[in-house]
């Protein structure tokens, strides 16, 4: 034979620990409770004949065990998944309850930007309601002004005509010149008041400085001039030419009253405007090289007249 053959072995296969300390022990256990049972006895007890075979682990009941420890597994896993839904449901109901919270206080304060833009709408209306109530009230007062200097001018008119007449009974040239101071005092009638205020500022000015933008008081432009002219007897206006001649009530050119406000262009658009002072001639800022004059309406027609008094 060889001396690198293989020489099977004769040694009897070990035992894994295991069973030898499960064998240990229930031997142990067996002489253990024989010993103990032997020292317990009388001494004159009858030698032991019978021994008591203990239950190894081969005869417990493994299907009951296993079918034990499935059940608490599935036991722990039930809770686990319990645990697991009831964490969700918390975070659900947290989370809901933030985003309630947040929707109710947009709500509060769209409600409260509502509220407010209401209040805003209200205090505008009212303050405009105001504005149209005052205006109303000077136009009457300006009517009433109107009609009393009507009135007053009327009957000096008619005074007039009864003392021409009453002169030319004893005069030829006193009726003569009585007729003909008359109908010059009528034509080129003074203007009173407010309109008197107004047409006076603007004569003032004659002959400053026309500077676009210009609002005085030593250069003006033409609706500079105008708003300045207004403002002296204490009546506002805007600063825009087109916004002055879209105040008031529009007039015709043959019914030209002091302290209209003439305008060239379109109403609402117009690019120029003066102030009627009476006797067919108007006031205003012109341009660079005339400066603020008084003109003859023909000098250049407006396009039309508006009556703010």
């Amino acid at each position: 034979m060889s001396h690198t053959a293989h020489i099977p072995s004769h040694r009897k296969p070990r035992r894994s620990a295991s069973k030898l300390a499960l064998r240990a022990g229930v031997a142990g256990g067996v002489l253990g409770t024989i010993a103990v049972a032997g020292a317990a006895g009388p001494a004159n007890a009858e030698p032991v004949t019978e021994t008591i075979e203990m239950p190894t682990l081969g005869s417990l009941d493994t299907a009951g065990l296993a079918s034990a420890v499935a059940a608490s597994a599935e036991t722990s896993q039930q809770e686990a998944l319990d645990q697991s839904l009831q964490a969700q449901e918390n975070a659900a109901l947290q989370k809901a309850a933030k985003e309630a919270k947040k929707a109710k206080a947009e709500a509060d304060r769209k409600a409260e930007a509502e509220r407010a833009e209401k209040a805003r709408a209200e205090a505008e209306a009212k303050a405009q309601a105001e504005q149209e109530r005052k205006d109303a009230e000077e136009r009457a007062s300006r009517d009433r002004a109107r009609t009393q200097l009507s009135t007053t001018s009327t009957t000096s008119s008619n005074t007039g005509s009864s003392v021409s007449g009453s002169d030319s009974n004893g005069s030829g040239s006193s009726s003569s010149d009585g007729g003909s101071s008359t109908g010059s005092s009528t034509e080129t009638q003074a203007p009173s008041g407010t309109a008197a205020a107004i047409v006076a500022f603007a004569r003032a000015q004659v002959g400053d400085a026309y500077v676009m933008g210009g609002t005085g008081p030593n250069s003006w432009d033409c609706s500079g001039l105008v708003q300045a002219a207004y403002a002296s007897a204490g009546i506002d206006l805007p600063r825009i030419s087109g916004d002055q001649s879209s105040r008031g009530t529009s007039v015709s050119l043959s019914n030209l009253q002091p302290g209209d406000v003439l305008y060239w262009g379109s109403r609402s658009g117009s690019y120029h405007v003066a102030i009627y002072v009476g006797g067919g001639k108007y006031i205003g800022a012109q341009n660079p090289s005339t400066g603020v004059v008084e003109r003859s309406l023909d000098w250049d027609t407006p396009s039309g007249a508006v009556r703010i008094l």
